[in-house]
């Protein structure tokens, strides 16, 4: 944790660019009766029966400290799909030397996924432009791409959108605009509040840790 912490305390370096990277399944939802139609200055009705049309995968990435967002929604999340979205972040930021990628330990997330899906030349080129950071088991919290997912579903997601298609249309469409605005996250917890807030179990490893407790 202290360690994604410290990346995050890290001042903008655009040739080492610090971005955070999921994946989240979105689910196609169809009607099995045709909504009414709306009316002006009333709210859309529609019937509580739904149909389940299949599933796909958006993978996602943002720069907290720039706005700068990638999209792309895939049929599947395999390691094809990781390998292919990792080659359009290293080409969105060809002047960077080093793109440190915090993500889960997922067990497509890792540089076997380049080796199965380019030539052993390119995959190493593409390993060199990465270094990844896992965010520890059950702290998907700390992973600040999950704060623009929960943005993403209130504002598209949260709907009955029946086909791939669509939903790529509408989802690439709103990330467009969100990357345009370049919307920062201001990210406040830090390791001083960390140590502070979670310091029980600070103190379960070293209970020289509970100086850091404050009363």
């Amino acid at each position: 944790m202290e360690h994604l912490l410290a990346l995050y305390a890290l001042p903008y370096a655009p040739d080492c660019p610090v971005v955070c990277f999921d994946e989240r399944p979105c689910f196609l939802i169809g009607d099995r009766v045709d909504p009414l139609a709306l009316q002006s200055g009333k709210v859309q009705k529609e019937h509580y029966a739904y149909k389940k049309l299949g599933s796909c995968a958006l993978l996602a990435a943002i720069e907290p400290l720039t706005g700068r967002r990638i999209a792309q929604v895939y049929e599947r999340r395999t390691k094809k799909e990781f390998a292919l979205f990792c080659q359009e972040m290293a080409n969105a930021y060809p002047e960077a030397a080093k793109i440190h990628l915090i993500l889960d330990n997922l067990n497509t997330h890792d540089e076997s996924a380049f080796y199965e899906n380019l030539p052993a030349d390119e995959a190493r080129a593409l390993a060199d432009r990465f270094e990844f950071h896992f965010t520890p088991k059950s702290a998907s919290w700390l992973n600040m791409i999950e704060i623009e997912f929960s943005a993403l579903s209130r504002q598209c997601l949260n709907r009955r959108i029946p086909t791939i298609e669509e939903l790529t249309r509408e989802i690439l469409a709103l990330v467009a605009e969100r990357d345009r605005k370049r919307i920062k996250i201001d990210w406040q917890f830090s390791i001083q509040s960390a140590r502070n807030k979670l310091n029980r179990h600070y103190v379960d490893v070293n209970v020289a840790n509970e100086k850091f407790r404050q009363t």
